[in-house]
């Protein structure tokens, strides 16, 4: 990692710069062109990705059948089943927490306006598979998903060289109740949500991370009229550690984040050189023990130790930086809580890793990168509902309401508002028959 002391605040942006997205035009251009083909082809355009980017022949079939998904518990240890069944529980207790209750109002006499959260009706989950596949993250999406119970759930996730799906995937996937499960990856996967094929239906909203393609598809995704989470990029943490901190556990909770990979980010600050140096050196052992090592270390490379003055300056710095997740090891991390206003999740003290909350504390792990936790949340049930509003005048509600309406929208110019009100309230003085 690359040591500062005490850099001025003029400096701080180009320390808070994330790493450039190469090729980023050269990407566009290629998720343009295979959303192209996804919509003129198909399915059999996603066989063809399936065959040159992922190794594997689907000619049986793109979706993952009922014998596959009941045959995936049998694969996988009876210890982490336990595990996976115990994450969901806390996911969903906390989730659960969030279900909103009824809104009603009543602004005037005789003016009920009230509020009712309706859920996305088809979403799309994307899981990347490969080297890491993110079971922890289907986790993540599935308990709110179901939770909200929209109606249509597709998962999505790139097939093993065998035409497989992941076992771990699959289990997750049946303990939440998901049987729409398609064997597509990459941009690839993104075209078919959006678009639907033969195979896949087309969805309202698409969540889940990925490499810069699957964000670039997601983005583009958003010019044909379907939602997302959020805008995406890769991991990062940053640590706020004082004297306090234990060097070996900070070393450990940097390099939890960069070995998710070589374009992740890591930021230490501290108001101690010796916790700053401690750290560096402990990052330099257990990165020899790790076995993706060698992604690690590429994304220290990008990676910065900051020495600043105090506390204040320490979280100003966090602030302006919005990371995507915020690890206060200090002293008194509840004082210092207090002042956080841009992170996507906070983990407070010497014994909370965010590793924690990447898999069962039962916070949500999709989260914004890239500076984006300056304006958007995480992902929560919110994200799979709408809420939408409703009002009812009665004609007490009229005759109170409408003179304000009357002169706001002859204000404005707009005679047909006004005579909207009007023609009621002179109903309203006819005698009744």
């Amino acid at each position: 990692m690359q040591l500062f002391s005490y850099p001025a605040p003029p400096q701080w942006p180009a320390l808070q710069q994330r790493a450039a997205a190469q090729q980023a035009q050269d990407i566009d251009q290629r998720v343009e062109q295979i959303f192209d083909d996804v919509r003129r082809r198909g399915d059999a355009a996603l066989l063809e990705y399936a065959q040159r980017f992922d190794g594997a022949d689907l000619s049986a079939g793109l979706r993952v059948s009922l014998e596959e998904l009941r045959a995936a518990a049998a694969q996988v240890p009876a210890a982490l089943q336990a595990a996976i069944r115990q994450a969901h529980a806390n996911i969903l207790r906390f989730h659960q927490a969030q279900v909103p209750q009824p809104e009603h109002v009543e602004t005037m006499p005789g003016v009920q306006c009230w509020r009712r959260a309706v859920p996305v009706q088809r979403v799309g989950l994307y899981i990347p598979g490969g080297t890491a596949p993110l079971f922890s993250t289907l986790l993540m999406l599935g308990v709110p998903a179901r939770l909200a119970a929209c109606p249509e759930v597709v998962l999505c996730t790139p097939p093993q060289r065998d035409g497989s799906v992941n076992p771990v995937i699959l289990f997750t996937a049946q303990l939440l109740g998901i049987t729409t499960i398609i064997k597509a990856g990459g941009a690839q996967a993104v075209a078919a949500l959006t678009g639907g094929t033969a195979s896949v239906p087309a969805v309202d909203k698409i969540f889940g991370p990925g490499n810069r393609y699957v964000t670039a598809a997601k983005q583009l995704a958003t010019r044909y009229g379907v939602a997302i989470d959020m805008p995406a990029g890769p991991s990062e943490v940053l640590v706020i550690a004082d004297a306090s901190a234990n060097p070996a556990f900070v070393a450990a909770d940097l390099l939890s984040q960069a070995e998710h990979g070589p374009d992740s980010q890591v930021i230490l600050l501290s108001d101690s050189l010796p916790m700053l140096e401690a750290t560096q050196a402990e990052v330099a052992r257990q990165l020899r023990e790790l076995p993706r090592a060698e992604v690690a270390a590429q994304a220290l490379q990008e990676s910065r130790a900051i020495l600043l003055r105090t506390p204040e300056e320490m979280l100003y710095f966090s602030n302006q930086y919005a990371p995507e997740h915020l690890i206060l090891a200090v002293q008194n991390p509840e004082q210092l809580a207090e002042g956080v206003t841009s992170a996507g999740s906070v983990f407070l003290g010497h014994l909370t890793p965010e590793a924690a909350g990447d898999y069962a504390s039962g916070t949500n792990h999709t989260l914004p990168t890239n500076g984006y936790a300056r304006n958007y949340s995480g992902v929560s049930l919110d994200s799979f509902l709408k809420k939408i509003t409703f009002q009812r005048l009665t004609a007490e509600g009229l005759r109170h309401v409408g003179p304000v309406v009357e002169l706001m929208a002859e204000a404005e110019g707009l005679q047909a508002h006004a005579r909207a009100i009007t023609l009621r309230l002179e109903s309203l003085a006819l005698p009744q028959r």
